[in-house]
């Protein structure tokens, strides 16, 4: 059974449509109660950085592996919610950073006693190997910008480089697609954020970063497809055809790649703890848009476009009636 893109266009770009909406309504509310379209973390606004290690000599030799999920729990316990947690651990050293929201002087002296209190089956804290600072909200407010610069120079690259590999009209529709990917996971994001209070970190820009390039490659190996057809076609069959010709002719690969890039993320998601979770969703959800986007509106609205721009009939299912 073959899969008919262009019959259903309309379907397919109104699910792409409300799915969108539903994200850019979820952006406003939460720049209303926080003054920002996502629910940002410490990386972004500042905060406080308690690091501690643990005397690794002598008769301790710090074999034992911290079971980060245990200082979580002590911490929490304390009032200390949605803080980062990470193992540090290098030659002879063993230990836990937490990053948390800005705190003052009594309150950071209280998490650290509850760090220090839960490594204790552990071993021994080294004040020579521990170190509390604070990251202003300027450092973040730099962080976030130059992940947003970061973005705005991947997506000019990549439509430089698919207007000279393609068409114009090849490279404008990529890049919609693009932002069809980033407003999709940005808006699920945002919508995490109202409901469950789920912040984003700078590994959020990352995988945005990430995100692009997979959506532009699936795209790129569509649009090669849907040029070597035409070639080959030399005008015997209308564009439309080949459209759908050249996605049923790559969907196999499309959907593999996808598949075996999901599995592992999905494993992350699952068992690689708090600090990787929303990492792994975040590329999940890139990852899923992208091939959605690489498949259907991408190439729907070149095959429109190019419907259009022939002065041959449009395709009815994306004119209005």
């Amino acid at each position: 059974m073959k899969l008919d893109v262009i019959k259903n266009a309309r379907l397919y770009v109104s699910i792409s449509t409300a799915v969108i909406l539903a994200g850019i309504v979820a952006m406003v509310i939460s720049f209303q109660q926080f003054g920002s379209p996502l629910r940002l973390g410490i990386d972004f606004t500042g905060g406080s950085s308690i690091t501690l290690g643990l005397a690794c000599d002598g008769a301790n030799s710090c074999d034992k592996k911290i079971d980060i999920s245990v200082v979580r729990q002590a911490i929490e316990s304390k009032g200390f919610a949605n803080s980062i947690i990470q193992s540090v651990e290098g030659k002879d050293l063993q230990g836990v950073s937490v990053r948390t929201a800005k705190l003052s002087t009594e309150d950071r002296e209280r998490l650290r006693s509850s760090i220090t209190e839960s490594l204790k089956p552990y071993g021994e804290v080294d004040p020579k190997k521990s170190q509390i600072y604070e990251v202003g909200p300027a450092i973040g407010q730099q962080a976030l910008g130059n992940g947003l610069l970061a973005l705005a120079i991947s997506f000019t690259g990549i439509g430089i480089f698919l207007a000279f590999r393609f068409q114009l009209d090849y490279a404008s529709f990529a890049i919609v697609a693009l932002f069809h990917d980033i407003f999709v996971t940005t808006g699920i994001f945002s919508i995490l954020g109202l409901t469950l209070g789920v912040e984003i970190d700078s590994l959020f820009i990352v995988a945005m970063l990430t995100i692009c390039g997979f959506s532009v490659n699936d795209t790129v190996v569509i649009y090669d497809r849907v040029r070597e057809n035409v070639k080959l076609d030399g005008g015997a069959n209308k564009f439309n055809d080949l459209v759908n010709a050249s996605i049923n002719q790559t969907l196999g690969r499309s959907m593999n790649t996808t598949l075996t890039s999901t599995l592992p993320l999905i494993a992350i998601f699952l068992f690689g703890g708090a600090t990787l979770r929303f990492f792994s969703l975040a590329l999940i959800i890139g990852f899923l848009s992208g091939v959605y986007s690489s498949i259907f509106n991408a190439c729907i609205f070149l095959a429109w476009w190019r419907g259009r721009s022939s002065g041959s009939s449009s395709n009815p299912t994306l004119e209005a009636s």
